[in-house]
């Protein structure tokens, strides 16, 4: 069964809530795929805000982190429950950024954890630091996979994504050949049906994130096993986003 494409933007720590609600109004406005799905992640400050622009809108709402405790003494921290209740369904968790910063697989699992646990899609991230050797990379993608869903039971393919974000091409306009990312792809889908099995592992969607923009998706999103993009940049001007929409809508 064919799976249904994800284009998730995470705007990152970009735009006050007054940006985000004219961003998000234009892509209510003008998405029109039926194929497809997109989702957006604004910083905290704008979620409630993008959540009443996308009313009655097939576009879902993220957030681009939780922290792994329900409640308690974290100040500047959120948790699980209260981007729910702001209307997410999808939580970006492990993103480069943040593992750059210090966050560990250990930390990465636990979030996922928390956050399957309040009902939220987690898409969590992995990828290799530098470019290597493909068997090198795999090496660092299997064991960040296997340590970041440690623990944690995965009954249906629709609990969880998957996004593939090689680091050294996050933001550098460097995109890995179609070679390697068959490759990259093709490792994390056996390894997903090897641990969960085809019923559940041949079902989690696998994103790509890094410099995936209009000019290149028609080059990156027919490759096979990927099911999406985890877009950066290109996510805060709604032509870019749409265009890349429209891309992954001929491949679904």
């Amino acid at each position: 069964m064919a799976l249904t494409p994800l284009i998730a933007g995470n705007w990152k720590m970009n735009g006050t809530p007054d940006f985000g609600a004219a961003l998000a109004t234009e892509l209510a406005k003008n998405f029109t795929y039926k194929n497809i799905e997109i989702s957006v992640f604004p910083p905290f400050t704008s979620l409630t805000t993008v959540k009443a622009c996308l009313e009655n809108s097939p576009i879902a709402l993220g957030a681009q982190n939780i922290h792994e405790a329900a409640k308690g003494a974290h100040t500047g921290e959120i948790s699980a429950e209260m981007v729910k209740a702001c209307g997410c369904k999808y939580v970006i968790l492990g993103h480069s950024e943040r593992r750059e910063a210090g966050e560990t697989d250990a930390a990465v699992a636990a979030k996922t954890c928390a956050a399957m646990a309040e009902g939220l899609v987690p898409v969590v991230c992995i990828g290799e630091k530098a470019k290597m050797e493909p068997h090198q990379a795999q090496a660092i993608l299997g064991s960040q996979l296997r340590d970041s869903l440690k623990n944690i039971a995965i009954t249906d393919g629709d609990q969880i994504v998957i996004a593939y974000e090689p680091v050294w091409a996050i933001g550098t306009g460097l995109v890995p050949t179609t070679e390697d990312l068959e490759q990259a792809f093709d490792f994390l889908r056996v390894t997903l049906v090897k641990t969960y099995g085809e019923g559940v592992g041949g079902q989690i969607r696998l994103l790509y994130g890094g410099s995936l923009n209009a000019e290149n998706a028609d080059e990156i999103l027919p490759i096979p096993h990927i099911n999406g993009g985890l877009i950066g940049g290109a996510s805060l001007n709604a032509e870019s986003f749409l265009s890349i929409a429209k891309a992954a809508s001929k491949y679904a």
